[in-house]
């Protein structure tokens, strides 16, 4: 039997020590209060760039490290989520499906004016993606961009945005061509653009902390020089960048189990009830076994698929899998946490109630338990 290898290196644990410090420092005793205000400040952007978190995984010569580095991108999302809010680290990394398609086919110009503000944490982006009557079916996006000389004129709206209001970058999903994929392209477009507006912060369930807006477009004049890539080829590039958003989320929802799990763990040995501790009641003992054995299983997945995708292989089936076995891992560690904690669980001020809130959006963003499931018996010949 060969020696176990971890997936991660020293370089990876110093991101690690990193970041845990800077949860530390400049989150963790406001995370609370600005989740209750349902935003929080912008400068942490700019903290966040200082400390070289946001330029994991882009390229050097953009002022980016480590560009390719799976795991990189895998421990600093794993520690960033120890904050506790999903909404933050969601709005945080916003510019990571919102960037990727600017990095691969954005032209120099392009590349060389955006990359580096967003890096640094001066700037924000979003990806705006999603339309109020399209969800997940990306192929039938309305918004038009008609070609005018130089220029294009966008029409139409956007829903479901994160970072929507803050950000001054947005990679849009626009039909250039006729019906379907075949006539998907992307564009990036800039706060500021006459026409283009966006409505007040979204009322969400979970995800508080985070910026989610409407985007309006009417008439909005966009050069051409802001076309990503090729004309009606943006359908392949918002799937390409769909597979490590997917990883993402898939990340997103074992480290919520997992914090639930060590809330639980924390607490019940402290807990008394009919004369001893929870922790010695075998209902209880075997709901946490359960719950860390899915969470295992789910962190070596995701772990696995993680190492696929470094090694270039494709991974649409298996990142599927990830995100739904993630997914539902999280939905059941989350409500068995929250009725553990019993009333407590219910509370406000309690880390799993808010855990259990965030955790519904994960099974429903980048594409949800359903889509996915037709994307693996697609890649099953069915």
């Amino acid at each position: 039997m060969s020696e176990f290898t971890s997936y991660f290196n020293e370089t990876h644990e110093q991101v690690r020590t990193t970041i845990r410090k800077f949860v530390a420092e400049h989150i963790a005793a406001n995370i609370h209060d600005w989740e209750e205000a349902g935003t929080f400040p912008r400068e942490i952007y700019r903290l966040a760039g200082d400390a070289g978190i946001l330029s994991l995984g882009y390229p050097e010569r953009l002022g980016g490290i480590a560009e390719g580095d799976v795991f990189m991108k895998v421990a600093a999302s794993e520690e960033l989520m120890r904050s506790g809010s999903g909404g933050l680290v969601a709005s945080l990394g916003s510019l990571d499906i919102a960037l990727p398609p600017i990095v691969k086919w954005g032209s120099e110009a392009m590349q060389e004016r955006v990359v580096p503000e967003l890096l640094s944490g001066e700037k924000i982006a979003a990806l705006a993606i999603t339309e109020p009557n399209g969800g997940s079916d990306v192929a039938n996006i309305k918004t038009r961009a008609v070609s005018d000389g130089d220029f294009y004129r966008v029409s139409g709206a956007k829903t479901f945005i994160t970072s929507g209001i803050r950000a001054d970058y947005y990679t849009v999903a626009v039909r250039t061509g006729g019906e379907g994929y075949g006539g998907i392209s992307l564009l990036l477009m800039e706060k500021g653009m006459p026409g283009f507006t966006t409505g007040k912060p979204l009322q969400k369930m979970g995800w508080w902390a985070s910026d989610t807006a409407e985007l309006f477009f009417d008439d909005v004049k966009v050069p051409k020089s802001n076309l990503i890539g090729v004309e009606n080829a943006g359908f392949f590039a918002i799937m390409t960048n769909f597979q490590m958003e997917r990883l993402n989320l898939a990340v997103m929802a074992n480290m919520t189990a997992q914090l639930a799990l060590e809330e639980c763990l924390r607490y019940v040995p402290e807990r008394v009830a009919f004369g001893k501790p929870l922790s010695k009641m075998q209902v209880i003992r075997h709901k946490l076994a359960d719950m860390a054995t899915q969470i295992e299983i789910s962190r070596e997945y995701n772990y696995r698929v993680a190492a696929m995708i470094q090694a270039g292989i494709p991974v649409i089936k298996e990142v599927s899998m990830a995100k739904n076995f993630a997914t539902r891992t999280s939905d059941f560690v989350t409500y068995e946490a929250t009725q553990i904690f019993g009333g407590m669980g219910f509370m406000r001020e309690s880390l799993v109630e808010r855990l259990y809130r965030d955790n519904r959006i994960l099974s429903i963003g980048g594409g949800t338990h359903e889509i996915m499931n037709e994307v693996i018996a697609k890649q099953l010949g069915l």
